[in-house]
């Protein structure tokens, strides 16, 4: 066993007993880490309210190296992020973060920009620092999709699109005209969505309004194929 410290954001609390609740941290230090806090129930604990949902937290934890849940003894709050109580749309795209946070990250497996990518989401609220957000997520798991070639066939795109590009989650990106028959969950995506999402992916530009529609549905359908489902808190987050 080791002593450890961290930051990190709590993504998922479950009621362990009557005083005890078991929560999901993703941490900036060692990733996604799940510890129980013993007495994390009573309505006075040495939390003080550290352990509610979506809240970045300044954690001590006893890390068990045989596997297990850790134990909290510490936790202190270091940003509320007020946005998610005053606006409702900032909320549900905090539980989207939350749950891909949760459900789409492994344990003890740390990605310092993707939780610096939540921590702004949630600074600035709302549903535009999503786009930005899924991005991040898609390339600190290894899944970025290929915009400038064929994902299935290697060819490379010559001269800006002239019409609708078919973006394929399975193939991993772009497809071709004669690769797109191949790849059934292949969607459409209109030249200036594509260039939108390029500029996204490479260096975190803003998606202009006309293109995020477009651009949302290309990586919720990555996002969903990584996952095996669309995750739950999807329809909260659309627009």
């Amino acid at each position: 066993m080791s002593l450890e410290r961290a930051t990190g954001l709590v993504v998922r609390g479950t009621d362990w007993s009557e005083t005890s609740r078991i929560v999901t941290l993703f941490t900036r230090e060692r990733g996604k880490v799940r510890a129980l806090a013993k007495g994390g129930r009573r309505l006075k604990s040495g939390f003080e309210g550290a352990l509610d949902l979506l809240t970045a937290v300044h954690v001590v934890y006893i890390h068990k190296a045989g596997g297990g849940l850790d134990l909290l003894t510490e936790a202190q709050v270091a940003e509320r992020f007020p946005r998610l109580r005053e606006d409702l749309p900032s909320l549900h795209a905090g539980y989207y973060v939350a749950e891909l946070l949760s459900d789409g990250t492994q344990d003890l497996d740390p990605h310092p920009p993707l939780f610096d990518a939540a921590v702004s989401a949630l600074r600035t609220g709302g549903l535009g620092p999503l786009p930005l957000f899924e991005v991040v997520w898609l390339r600190e798991l290894g899944y970025s999709p290929r915009l400038d070639a064929c994902a299935a066939c290697g060819r490379t795109r010559t001269g800006p699109a002239t019409g609708p590009v078919a973006v394929s989650p399975t193939a991993g990106g772009i497809v071709c005209r004669t690769c797109r028959a191949g790849f059934r969950d292949g969607r459409a995506i209109s030249p200036a969505g594509l260039d939108a999402l390029a500029h996204l992916t490479a260096d975190g530009a803003a998606v202009p309004d006309g293109q995020r529609g477009d651009v949302r549905a290309v990586l919720g359908d990555a996002i969903a194929a990584i996952l095996g489902r669309r995750p739950r808190t999807a329809g909260l987050a659309a627009g």
